[in-house]
């Protein structure tokens, strides 16, 4: 018998689409509610929520700080998430999957090359049909940077972001977070694409992160009878103590 394990990524906090499902229009707000049915599920339930340290805890910290969330999502970050250094050394991963991630990587570097020549032509194209007077040298340069330059260079990024970064790991955070899986047999809780693919092919479990509230309060309706279901629309009063932990497969 196992005992219930999740890792989490930034977005598992963070993620928009789960703001919207639980009714939170606050970032701030919806980080709170998560960690509340976080701790419940570790005081009733035995389940354990890991961050890697210090790579996606330092996101989750700068996260809060920089959309001006209180001390008190901090808090309940250090309470309630176990912070742990994945093992990278003792971790193994076929060479196969790095095989397939480097020829992934070779496709899509390529795409996104395309992306970057056509807004090259693109660019050309306009400065080459646009007038040219010699006496306002100056003028016809500024104006090509602000009316067809910027415009174009804007929508370049964009595209070359989707084309090359849609679907990979693309930092360090995210390769924790695999790897911490991997080591405790977790669960990975996320909403990035990427982390999704790859943990389907390390066989890593993985959870979206819009719909792991709802799988905790799931687990919190089947309480034991002696114990009172967590009342939501009143945190902060007083609740009773931990049960004993109960184990999951």
């Amino acid at each position: 018998m196992l005992k219930q394990r999740f890792v989490l990524d930034t977005t598992a906090l963070t993620d928009l689409q789960t703001r919207e499902v639980m009714g939170y229009a606050s970032l701030c707000e919806g980080m709170k509610a998560i960690l509340d049915l976080i701790a419940d599920a570790r005081l009733h339930f035995g389940i354990s929520c890991y961050v890697p340290y210090p790579s996606v805890y330092k996101e989750m910290y700068e996260f809060a700080s920089r959309n001006g969330c209180d001390r008190e999502v901090v808090a309940k970050i250090d309470t309630w998430l176990v912070k742990k250094s994945p093992d990278r050394y003792r971790v193994s991963v076929t060479s196969q999957i790095f095989h397939e991630y480097v020829a992934y990587m070779r496709e899509r570097i390529n795409r996104g090359m395309g992306v970057a020549e056509d807004a090259i032509w693109e660019a050309a194209t306009e400065c080459l049909f646009m007038e040219n007077p010699q006496n306002k040298k100056k003028e016809y340069k500024e104006e090509v940077e602000r009316e067809v330059i910027g415009g174009i260079i804007g929508k370049f990024r964009n595209k070359y972001r989707a084309a090359l970064r849609y679907g990979i790991l693309d930092s360090a955070p995210d390769i924790d977070v695999l790897i911490l899986a991997k080591e405790l047999d977790a669960a990975v809780i996320a909403s990035d694409y990427g982390i999704e693919k790859w943990a389907e092919q390390l066989g890593v479990r993985f959870v979206p992160a819009n719909v792991f509230p709802m799988m905790i309060q799931e687990y919190l309706k089947h309480l034991p009878e002696n114990e009172n279901e967590p009342d939501y629309e009143n945190r902060g009063k007083s609740k009773d103590g931990p049960s004993g932990e109960i184990e999951f497969i």
